[in-house]
């Protein structure tokens, strides 16, 4: 009989699918009648690493803003740091208003590290 093995990076999942959750302010209800789930799913995930079908994945990460590379392809970000992971993961939280905010800060910091300031 075939055994499937999950990948090392859906380990996460549940995790971060919560920790999205909250930074985007809404409750575990508001996710579950915007994509039309049971609450009790939503708390397996979340709580008991329980991975859900592709369709309601999708539908997860669509709503929470979830890098969805990060479940499909991990090897493409092995070479970050989980400093660098988790500053993806906020910016991506982010809403598109904020980005300019976050760009131009970026930009001075870079900016004040190649004239020696820093």
């Amino acid at each position: 009989m075939y055994e499937s093995r999950m990948s090392e990076a859906f380990k996460d999942f549940g995790h971060d699918l919560k920790e999205a959750r909250i930074a985007l302010g809404m409750t575990r209800r508001q996710l579950t009648d915007k994509i039309g789930i049971d609450p009790r799913y939503l708390a397996n995930i979340e709580n008991s690493g329980f991975i859900p079908s592709l369709a309601y994945f999708y539908d997860l990460v669509t709503a929470c803003n979830l890098p969805i590379n990060k479940y499909f392809y991990p090897e493409m970000d092995e070479q970050e740091s989980e400093a660098r992971e988790r500053i993806k993961l906020k910016i991506s939280l982010c809403p598109e208003n904020y980005l300019p905010i976050i760009e131009a800060t970026v930009s001075g910091i870079l900016s004040m590290d190649k004239t020696g300031d820093a």
